[in-house]
């Protein structure tokens, strides 16, 4: 936990900086034991570590300077002890590499151009209709078939020229479509989880496109896109309620209150009275009718429209009609899509969430495989799996085969050749998958076996080229290598040091701690505990205690039984309220008795002693801690006098702002 806690320090964020390295001259900042340091590295470490401290004074500058030079006297140390050669660290930093390099490409690839992406398309309101065809994502090949061809003959009518609400209105299998042709009215992003292929096309269309068939989670959907607006945002109202009769007499008559309570209200009459007067919502009247804030698509088209329509906080609505009844509408306030930044940490997490990332994924995936020159031996595969019985390979029973097969199944380009005895590999690894297919074809499970295969070598392979792809990754990496050589490092020379080496802690305590670490004025104190509930005995012990040591008390009052306890402790000033008060030899402490267990105790200070140095004993944690930077200002003297540091003065002075 601790090393974990170090190199995350060590190394810092992974996406703070982005430097366009090698666009730019890159000259040499410093070096240790001729080993250069550029100045980019230091403008990315220092800018990194100090964030929004990093003004470039040069008084910031040569600080942190100081600090890095340190950092990479030791780094050369630990190179000079071979630590860089240790299978352990190695497999260490190899495990970290995978680690970082999976989340790094998911997060710059993936992640953060959907969060970007959802942000700009939460800007606009765009207005749609569909024609649907149900289908879940786990229903049979033959019924997916079956759904994706009446969406494709639906869109084929349409384009033919026929009207899109009649074809909703016949063929759509959302029953609202018989009344609205299939209108939606206007959505924003994000659309629910498994519709983002729908959300995409819709705001990549043009007003008056028609495109599908699409799928989501539900089923295939023929879209049409009409016009877009300014998202609206949320807005925060409070509400009358007129709820409407079961007769056109009645309602007659509550329009008549409707219209009589709407002029009040222009004539200056109270909101919070009339509403909780007249309002039938009976939950919201006490408090004005108080809806809170809503967006689009939460009530009715009416009701929302005449809500976004109000020009300013305070002002009230004409009177507005929905199906439950009438209502006059108060803005409180608006609340427009926020920006970029203040959005970017909920978007992350929804969209992490959302399917949405899987797909992009894919999209990158194949991106990986096309720049990469991905190819595939369908032939070895196919000749593979028909030697596979599903009574073995869909069971734990399975493995690779012995010896290796070393058939081609797959390459990128030239540099990396994949074989059956890769795929056999993760077959293996892949068990729950594996087993999970039993009852299934054996072929659709290979076949999903390997899809994820290629996913897994592709991201394997990027992550091998990242160094060559991205300077940030590469600092990223380094940062992480010496970070974990640093620590070890440190940990041999300077803590493990400090603690195991009692020889040399001895002697820096003795010529240098003796006097830092002292007591504050200290109290011997004896506690008294009595167990009996009797007025005369507890005095008489009370009595005897003032005037003699505890020694003399128990001999004298324990003859018979046990009634009296003693233990002695020791106490620093303060550190006992009880003893403040009487804080002086012979001080005692008031009776507290307890009728539950029928005892008595009371406190008696027997001498005070004044401020003496501590013990070596008695301080070793803060001993310890010192000899720990001692040990290590001593090795960065002998580091600096083995290992020579030149500083290239003008590129310092080159970089203060």
């Amino acid at each position: 936990m601790f090393k974990q806690l170090f190199l995350t320090l060590a190394a810092g964020a992974i996406f703070s900086i982005n430097f366009a390295f090698g666009q730019q001259p890159d000259p040499v900042l410093f070096s240790v034991n001729n080993t250069p340091v550029y100045q980019s590295e230091f403008k990315y470490i220092y800018t990194k570590t100090n964030q929004d401290k990093a003004d470039f004074s040069e008084a910031s500058i040569r600080e942190y300077l100081d600090l890095y030079v340190k950092f990479k006297l030791k780094v050369a140390k630990a190179r000079e002890m071979r630590l860089d050669t240790i299978e352990a660290l190695r497999s260490e930093l190899d495990g970290y590499r995978r680690q970082l390099a999976n989340s790094y490409l998911i997060d710059r690839e993936v992640t953060d151009k959907l969060v970007k992406e959802a942000h700009e398309r939460m800007l606009k309101d765009v207005e749609v209709s569909h024609i649907f065809f149900a289908c879940d994502r786990n229903a049979k090949a033959a019924d997916t078939l079956a759904a994706f061809s009446k969406a494709a003959v639906a869109l084929k009518m349409i384009q033919g020229g026929d009207d899109f609400a009649k074809v909703a209105a016949a063929q759509s299998e959302d029953k609202s479509a018989k009344e609205t042709g299939g209108y939606l009215g206007y959505v924003t992003a994000m659309f629910p989880d498994g519709f983002y292929s729908m959300e995409k096309g819709a705001y990549s269309a043009k007003s008056g496109d028609v495109f599908g068939p699409v799928r989501s989670n539900s089923g295939y959907h023929v879209v049409k896109v009409g016009s877009s607006r300014p998202a609206r945002g949320e807005i925060e109202v409070g509400q009358i309620l007129f709820r409407k009769g079961d007769s056109e007499e009645k309602n007659t008559m509550i329009r008549k209150t409707v219209d009589s309570v709407y002029a009040a209200l222009q004539g200056g009459a109270s909101w919070d009275l009339l509403c909780s007067k007249y309002s039938d919502d009976k939950t919201t009247a006490p408090k004005g009718g108080y809806l809170g804030f809503f967006g689009i698509n939460r009530y009715q088209k009416s009701f929302e429209d005449a809500a976004f329509s109000i020009p300013a906080d305070g002002q009230i609505s004409s009177v507005v009609e929905t199906s439950i009844g009438w209502h006059l509408i108060k803005r409180i306030s608006h609340r427009p899509v926020g920006n970029f930044e203040t959005l970017r940490r909920g978007l992350t997490e929804r969209v992490k969430r959302d399917s949405r990332s899987a797909i992009a994924k894919q999209t990158m995936i194949a991106r990986i495989q096309r720049e990469g020159k991905f190819t595939e031996k369908p032939d070895a595969l196919k000749k593979w799996a028909a030697q596979q019985v599903d009574s073995v390979f869909l069971t734990f029973r399975w493995k690779p085969s012995e010896p290796e097969i070393k058939d081609v199944l797959a390459q990128f380009g030239t540099e990396k050749t994949f074989t059956i005895a890769d795929f056999e590999e993760f077959c293996f690894r892949a068990s729950r998958e594996r087993m999970r297919g039993a009852g299934n074809p054996l072929n659709e499970t290979i076949d999903k076996l390997y899809q994820n295969w290629k996913e897994e070598v592709a991201m394997g392979f990027e992550e091998s080229q990242l160094d060559k792809k991205y300077p940030d990754f590469k600092s990223l990496m380094r940062e992480y290598e010496e970070g974990i050589l640093l620590f070890d490092a440190t940990k041999q020379l300077v803590w493990d040091k400090a603690n195991t080496d009692s020889v040399g802690l001895v002697k820096f305590f003795n010529e240098n701690l003796k006097e830092k670490y002292k007591w504050d004025e200290r109290a011997e104190v004896s506690i008294y505990t009595i167990k009996t509930d009797d007025p005369k005995i507890i005095q008489k012990v009370r009595e005897m205690a003032a005037k003699k040591p505890s020694a003399d008390v128990l001999k004298k009052m324990n003859k018979k039984e046990n009634l009296v306890h003693v233990i002695t402790k020791t106490y620093e000033k303060g550190k006992n309220k009880d003893l403040d008060p009487i804080w002086q030899a012979g001080g005692m402490t008031a009776l507290k008795s307890d009728a539950g267990t029928k005892t008595s105790t009371f406190l008696k200070v027997e001498k005070i002693t004044p401020p003496t140095p501590k013990l070596l004993d008695d301080a070793r944690g803060y001993a310890v801690a010192d000899y720990q930077d001692y040990l290590e200002k001593k090795w960065i003297e002998d580091l600096r006098a083995a290992y020579p540091v030149k500083i290239d003065e003008a590129v310092v002075k080159s970089m203060v702002k």
